[in-house]
């Protein structure tokens, strides 16, 4: 029987009041109605304790909670939590259950979940993500310095016992080594200076290879550091490898392997002194040891001078015209139509370019490079550009 213009009470109505006349079997109502026994005498006993209200669809809350909590301990969290607003959910019931017992008491996940509830937790801040950006596979070098590549052998320490971190940079195409540097720390202002000397000597390279880790790479999206950075305003292009995969920089890891074995196993007792016998064996390594990658040629064979030079003064970046500008604080903020927004602590006291890309976002640059993207009506840090290796 099919339905036709009536509420599903009425139809349910009908079926109760033919079941009642009993003029047809239950299953013969049933079929032509499209219910089943059950619904049936369900909706029967219904009316019979309700008329017509017991027709009406009800609500699917289940009668019963099992693990339903209190009003009361809900009271008592809300008036620790009031007292103590930087506890979280783990202090607030395992105080909680010392002072009133653990039966009843609710779980983790209930005093989370209410306290969001009423307003006295905001959770995680969900960080908003900014453009992605390619970044282009390791090259070979096809003359002397195109590439130049840098890292920190390991740690060792000298016949004294004190500790020492060598620093080593390489033309990649020659395989000149170009300094062997034993430094103190790891640190940017001590790595600065060497390259300083060395740009100075030896003039730019077209691009340099490293490690993602301190003090070449950052822990910002675009991966610089205050060091790489200052190599991008030199003009320099930095070429970090895929973390996890030293491969890429395996001609370098060779030659740690060779300074190793000849010189960091047997030290000498004080730094001055093993400095120089590592100055020693660097001119060794360049002028008389034959090297297989060069046809068994001396890397000094294969070397050229560098004609890029090191500028006398590096110029503050220059962006186009209806561009903003502004400037890079200590702590990594500019401020911006009263606001201070952080940018990252790799462009400090540089300046970074706003260019207007629609309605209230602006693109931030460093030079030519993307940095993120800054939205007027957000506050705190600029959406930060992730720049991915590309095949």
């Amino acid at each position: 029987m099919p339905w036709k213009n009536r509420s599903k009470e009425e139809q349910r109505l009908d079926l109760v009041r033919q079941m009642a006349v009993g003029a047809h079997a239950v299953s013969e109502l049933c079929r032509r109605f499209g219910v089943t026994r059950q619904t049936a005498y369900k909706w029967r006993k219904r009316y019979r304790q309700k008329r017509f209200r017991g027709l009406q669809d009800q609500s699917r809350r289940p009668l019963y909670l099992a693990a339903q909590t209190s009003g009361r301990w809900l009271r008592r969290v809300r008036q620790l939590r009031r007292r103590r607003p930087t506890w979280g959910a783990r202090k607030l019931r395992h105080v909680l259950a010392e002072r009133f017992g653990k039966k009843g008491a609710p779980s983790l996940a209930t005093i989370s979940r209410w306290l969001k509830r009423v307003g006295l937790s905001r959770g995680r801040r969900r960080r908003l993500r900014g453009p992605v950006i390619w970044r282009k596979a390791v090259r070979n070098a096809r003359r002397c310095h195109d590439v130049w590549t840098v890292d920190f052998k390991g740690w060792h320490r000298t016949g004294d016992g004190t500790r020492v971190e060598p620093l080593t940079v390489r033309d990649l195409y020659s395989r000149y080594v170009l300094a062997v540097v034993l430094l103190r720390t790891q640190g940017m202002a001590a790595t600065r200076r060497v390259f300083l000397d060395l740009f100075r000597r030896q003039g730019l390279p077209r691009r340099i290879r490293c490690d993602n880790g301190t003090p070449f790479g950052g822990s910002s999206a675009s991966g610089l550091s205050r060091l790489s950075a200052w190599w991008v305003k030199l003009g320099i292009e930095v070429e970090f490898i895929t973390p996890g995969r030293p491969c890429e920089n395996g001609a370098h890891e060779q030659f740690h392997r060779v300074y190793k074995a000849e010189v960091a196993i047997r030290p000498a007792m004080a730094v001055r002194r093993q400095q120089r016998r590592t100055d020693r064996w660097v001119a060794h390594y360049n002028e008389e040891r034959p090297h297989e990658a060069l046809g068994m040629k001396r890397p000094a064979q294969v070397f050229r001078p560098n004609r890029r030079r090191l500028p006398a003064r590096v110029a503050p970046w220059k962006y186009p015209a209806g561009w903003a500008r502004c400037w890079v604080k200590g702590n990594g903020e500019i401020s911006w139509r009263g606001q201070w927004r952080f940018v990252g602590e790799a462009f400090v006291r540089e300046y970074v370019g706003l260019k207007p890309a629609g309605r209230g976002m602006w693109e931030v640059y460093f030079g030519r490079m993307l940095v993120g993207e800054l939205y007027e009506n957000e506050s705190g840090r600029i959406r930060m550009a992730r720049y991915v290796r590309g095949r």
